[in-house]
């Protein structure tokens, strides 16, 4: 037996090292995240690929990160290039001359003459509106420029990262149960309970990753087309920024699609806003409101506004990636709770008195 003093030491030293590890891995936690993340969506093609080649894991694992690349990475890459490349085209139109944010306002302002007058009641000065949105646009244009610049210059940067995210998902793939083995093993919370938070953490990432990535390609891919048959200039950059904006269950793609209608409607061109406004309303707005929470709100077993209100706080948080990271710790924090109610917070039934303590009883 160990002293008590040789295992608080040991237990502090063991804290400072693994403490100092995470510290040395802070530069590649985005990397790491999207490799486990990656790999959890994709073990299930592992498992089935395993059944047929039981003895070579490394080769299902190759097959598995090979479909994953060509079927999300290679995708995922050109549309965010196409991005930035429509963006940059946009910012250069503004300053040139040839897009002036100020005509679209005063379209909707001379279109909507009676909530012009009811928002100016209300202290809203269309003016300084109008010069704020030129200059927020222009910002998102510098900053979309100067992003395409900093992904020209950090290539290099990008890509050994995505190495290396890709190099830790096929490990990751291959030995994942093993080395959730050896985690519950090493872990002081209890083996049924360290199961059940893994199952609830794959369970969640899974739900959240798979789903709003769902929602979010077919809710752009549907604004990008509408945009595109009604003649709306720059569909691709809209359809992207759907997408990007649908990840915010509830409003996302509407922030997008509404005003353009509105816009279109002030101009006169109230045929195309009837039919953008009924597309988005009843087409994208419909895959928002039946695919998410079937693909999410079901697998995550979270209430809607629990989905809503930690997507929101974990994109503001994390970024990008807040959309899975909200929801995750969302759902692990239902987790620790529900299995502190089940094993801390239970009074234990009154125990029966036996025959001679009730003598007793009776006699006092």
């Amino acid at each position: 037996m160990r002293s008590p003093l040789e295992q608080k030491s040991f237990l502090a030293l063991l804290l400072v090292v693994s403490v100092g590890f995470l510290w040395v891995l802070k530069p590649f936690y985005a990397p790491i995240f999207w490799a486990c993340a990656v790999a959890l969506i994709f073990f299930p093609m592992q498992k089935k690929l395993l059944a047929r080649w039981p003895n070579r894991p490394s080769l299902a694992a190759a097959v598995t990160l090979l479909v994953c690349t060509v079927v999300v990475v290679i995708p995922v890459l050109a549309v965010a290039a196409s991005f930035v490349t429509e963006g940059v085209a946009v910012y250069q139109k503004m300053q040139q001359g040839d897009l002036d944010p100020q005509k679209y306002i005063d379209a909707l302002r001379t279109g909507f003459p009676s909530a012009y007058h009811l928002l100016e009641r209300a202290g809203v000065e269309f003016g300084n509106l109008g010069q704020q949105l030129i200059e927020g646009l222009k910002s998102a244009g510098q900053f979309l420029g100067k992003r395409a610049l900093a992904v020209g210059q950090n290539t290099f940067q990008f890509f050994i990262d995505l190495g290396l995210m890709l190099y830790l998902t096929f490990f990751l793939l291959r030995d994942g149960p093993r080395l959730v083995n050896m985690l519950i093993r090493a872990l002081p919370l209890g083996d049924d309970r360290e199961r059940l938070l893994f199952d609830k953490f794959a369970e969640i990432t899974r739900a959240t990753i798979k789903g709003n990535l769902v929602v979010a390609a077919v809710q752009g891919a549907l604004g990008g087309l509408i945009f595109w048959i009604l003649g709306i200039p720059a569909a691709l950059l809209w359809g992207v920024a759907m997408a990007l904006l649908s990840l915010i269950p509830a409003v996302g793609a509407g922030l997008i699609w509404l005003p353009v209608a509105l816009y279109l409607y002030a101009v006169g061109q109230t045929a195309d806003a009837v039919i953008l406004t009924l597309f988005g309303a009843l087409v994208i707005g419909l895959v928002d409101n039946l695919l998410r929470p079937i693909l999410v709100g079901r697998d995550t077993k979270l209430p809607d506004y629990v989905v809503l209100y930690s997507t929101l706080g974990g994109l503001a948080l994390f970024g990008i990636t807040g959309f899975a990271l909200g929801p995750l710790m969302a759902g692990l924090f239902v987790a620790f709770w529900q299995i502190f109610i089940q094993e801390f917070n239970t009074e234990p039934p009154p125990e029966q008195a036996g025959p001679n303590e009730q003598q007793t009883n009776e006699q006092q």
